[in-house]
């Protein structure tokens, strides 16, 4: 496995062997500019990562502040001090 992920063109250069990867050694991840930007999971972790655990949409609804107002001051001024 590529410690630092796998750079993107080489993902598409090797992409038999990016699968493989996926499928032998776990989640991999691709980079782009030294940046990750995607991960390859095989199917059966996906599937398991659909079923296991509480939706996105379940799992903000019992976020902490759910109720909390956090709009933003429509009040152009700020009182504090500047350095």
């Amino acid at each position: 496995m590529h410690d630092d992920g796998w750079q993107l063109q080489d993902a598409k250069a090797r992409f038999s062997e990016f699968i493989d990867r996926a499928l032998n050694d776990g989640p991999q991840t691709v980079t782009r500019h030294g940046r990750p930007v995607a991960v390859l999971v095989s199917l059966e972790t996906w599937q398991r990562m659909e079923t296991e655990g509480p939706s996105l949409k379940d799992w903000l609804r019992a976020a902490p502040l759910q109720g909390v107002d956090l709009a933003r001051s429509r009040s152009r001024a700020r009182r504090g001090k500047l350095p």
